[in-house]
């Protein structure tokens, strides 16, 4: 994870000519700091973001460092509003659906989720063959897998792939800090 940006590299990452982001830096919309004795820019990782963030552009490979990327699978209308007003974009979050298990498989391999939460009333076996088959592919056992059940979760929640399960029905601000926590702690982790 680069901490800190040549006017070259941000020029790559905004896909615009070198000399565009030194105008940018120059003008005090980008900001960062010169080498010493030098006339090299260098623009901090944070400070890219923000601008990117700001001005709408898209932020290509950065996006997944930015966005806590979520795939909701089998919820139901009232169940999404739920978690779309816990998980905002404005929060750094983006919230996808599927609503079978084949387009699950569809969409986690298009969006890449940091975290899938299933809705056990697609029914168990159809939840458990989604959390199976994602865990047996290697890019996604590190996705973070939770299910919502209308019981505790038990052991069989857990033998299915899943690493937690929330009783239906819960505190929207509850899931939610909890995927916040998960997803940081898997962030931290990841090399």
């Amino acid at each position: 994870m680069k901490k800190v940006f040549t006017t070259g590299q941000v020029a790559k990452i905004c896909k615009v000519a070198p000399r565009t982001v030194s105008k940018w830096f120059d003008s005090g919309r980008l900001r960062g700091y010169r080498i010493p004795g030098s006339q090299d820019r260098r623009i901090p990782r944070e400070h890219l973001l923000r601008f990117l963030k700001e001005h709408g552009m898209p932020l290509g490979d950065l996006e997944a460092e930015v966005y806590n990327k979520i795939l909701v699978v089998g919820a139901d209308a009232p169940l999404q509003a739920v978690l779309r007003d816990h998980l905002r974009e404005g929060d750094d979050f983006r919230i996808e659906t599927a609503a079978s298990g084949f387009e699950a498989g569809i969409r986690a391999e298009s969006f890449h989720p940091d975290c899938i939460i299933i809705d056990m009333a697609l029914g168990r076996i159809e939840a458990g063959q989604i959390a199976q088959n994602l865990r047996k592919s290697p890019d996604h056992q590190a996705t973070i897998l939770l299910a919502l059940t209308s019981d505790e979760p038990g052991e069989e929640t857990f033998a299915l792939g899943f690493n937690d399960g929330f009783k239906k029905p819960f505190d929207g601000a509850l899931l939610a800090e909890r995927i916040r926590r998960l997803i940081s702690q898997k962030k931290s982790e990841e090399p």
